[in-house]
């Protein structure tokens, strides 16, 4: 019986060596050989573009998490992301009951410059009407070449008859900072929302327009990286010449160690640096920077673990695949990229979810030590940056009924519906972002009107769980208000100064930064500190 058997499975287990030792030429053979089939003798007549996007991807979903390809729209659309702008009209646009809604122009953009105006809404682009207009179609039709014009026409109210305008589409910035400003005397603000290829510019002259600093809070929460070379350069502001910012590692690219050519701008002072879980890539080169180095003091809680690097590879048909070629590591050696499973790449999502808020202790358990570079502080590796002072998030108003208001986009609606309403009378009561500050308040009647609306679309009302979540539901508002009436700077002073613990948390340290900085940086950190 075990000799029968040892016969039989002898073709099968040489079948299978022979599979195991399939050379990469011969693998690619067998992949065209099934595409001509496909192509030439398939019963019906197939559309092979496709197919090849589906099994490109499927090929790369085998890897890791990060490697991915992308059509040709989703390269022009990345492109002007890093790229730090776009050419176009210069407008905030959404839709609102299935109308164009101008909500913001750019200060000094086209569409300013010519007259246009927050609420005004457009019913015509060149010949095209435009009730109805889905949203992915309205940058299609907008955005254009540099020089080029675009006929819109404009109903606002007030006016008796549509008013028509010619833009002249011109470069629109895409700001990668999207506020700056003094926290406290002395101490300055910066929020940095991804890495392009105008942040350093921003970020120098954000800094620039604080004046003389003695401390710094530098924002990266919600950060998802972006452009290596920025990440490299901001975490060099903070860092003396000659200091390794970021290595990376591969097995087909030379293993490159990035250093500071130069003394940063502020390689000395108090700095705060706040990161959270959707803090990722270029984020954590920076946190990592500072933290090995002894630079800062990180608040908040443990970033994502994105440490893959990638390549870019353009296709013939404009489209791409970015392909991972190496690994980060900090200053200290630690792996910034967690722990995947190949070929699981939702179950490494979903790892992400149940990680969020998790205390430092509970990560750090089997996590391999390492030590910074001046003090020899423990620091862990493992995954993503284990923040210094860790904030847990309070997740106790976070329900189900509020969770349908933004998802459904109920919530944003809402908000359109009331600035379309009351814009005018807001901005005659708060002429300044003070006396909004001071002023204005979200009301019972306001939660009630964004109950109704919800209702209108679907949400039954809950009582109990719209009274748990109306005071993160008022700070939503209130601070989107400020950001339509104002800027994006408004929109994170209203966050910050609304019990947000990481901000007041950061300004307690750097205020008394001898006592509850310093001692942090030191071996046997929170020995005898007071926080």
């Amino acid at each position: 019986m075990i000799l029968f058997s040892a016969v039989l499975l002898a073709p099968l287990l040489l079948a299978a060596q022979e599979r195991l030792a399939i050379s990469p030429a011969a693998a690619q053979q067998k992949f065209d050989r099934v595409f001509r089939y496909l192509n030439n003798i398939y019963v019906d007549e197939v559309d092979m573009a496709p197919l090849a996007e589906e099994a490109i991807r499927a090929m790369l979903a085998e890897l890791d998490p990060h490697s991915a390809y992308l059509t040709a729209e989703e390269m022009k659309a990345s492109a002007e992301i890093f790229d730090g702008e776009f050419s176009g009209i210069g407008i905030e646009f959404n839709i609102l009951r299935d109308t164009l809604l101008v909500v913001n122009t750019v200060a000094g953009g086209p569409a300013e410059r010519v007259g246009m105006q927050p609420n005004d809404r457009i019913v015509r682009i060149d010949t095209l009407p435009a009730a109805g207009i889905a949203r992915a179609d309205v940058p299609k039709l907008l955005r254009g070449r540099t020089g080029t014009s675009v006929d819109l026409e404009v109903v606002r109210r007030g006016e008796p008859a549509p008013l028509r305008f010619s833009v002249v589409r011109d470069r629109i910035p895409l700001n990668t900072v999207d506020a700056a400003y003094l926290a406290a005397d002395r101490t300055g603000y910066i929020k940095v929302n991804r890495f392009g290829r105008t942040t350093m510019d921003e970020f120098r002259a954000a800094f620039a327009s604080l004046g003389g600093l003695d401390a710094l809070i530098l924002d990266l929460r919600g950060n998802g990286g972006g452009l290596l070379d920025q990440a490299v350069e901001l975490a060099g502001f903070f860092l003396p010449r000659g200091a390794v910012v970021v290595s990376t590692e591969g097995r087909a690219v030379p293993s490159v160690a990035y250093r500071n050519p130069s003394d940063g701008d502020f390689a000395e002072g108090p700095l705060a640096v706040l990161i959270d879980e959707s803090s990722a890539s270029g984020s954590e080169i920076v946190a990592g920077a500072v933290q090995d180095w002894d630079r800062g003091v990180v608040i908040g809680r443990p970033s994502f673990g994105k440490g893959l690097v990638q390549r870019q590879f353009p296709l013939p048909d404009g489209s791409a695949v970015r392909i991972t070629v190496a690994r980060y590591h900090t200053p200290s050696g630690r792996v910034i990229q967690r722990p995947y499973e190949k070929g699981k790449r939702e179950d490494y999502y979903l790892e992400h979810l149940r990680r969020y808020g998790t205390a430092p202790d509970t990560l750090a358990a089997d996590a391999p030590v390492y030590h910074t570079l001046r003090t020899g502080r423990t620091v862990y590796g493992g995954g993503g940056i284990v923040p210094d002072l860790f904030v847990a998030a309070d997740t106790t108003r976070i329900t189900p009924y509020l969770m349908q208001l933004v998802r459904r986009g109920v919530l944003n609606e809402y908000t359109l519906l009331y600035l379309d309403r009351h814009r005018r009378e807001l901005a005659r009561a708060y002429p300044t972002f003070e006396a909004y500050a001071s002023g204005f308040a979200v009301t019972d009647a306001m939660l009630d009107e964004l109950a109704a609306l919800g209702e209108a679309r679907g949400i039954a009302r809950a009582e109990e769980e719209l009274s748990v979540s109306a005071p993160l539901l008022r700070l939503r508002l209130r601070a989107v208000v400020a950001q339509k009436l104002f800027d994006a700077t408004a929109f994170c002073r209203i966050f910050n100064d609304t019990d947000n613990v990481p901000y007041s948390l950061a300004l307690e340290v750097l205020a008394a930064w001898p006592q509850k900085g310093a001692p942090l940086l030191e071996k046997g950190k929170l020995d005898g500190v007071n926080l």
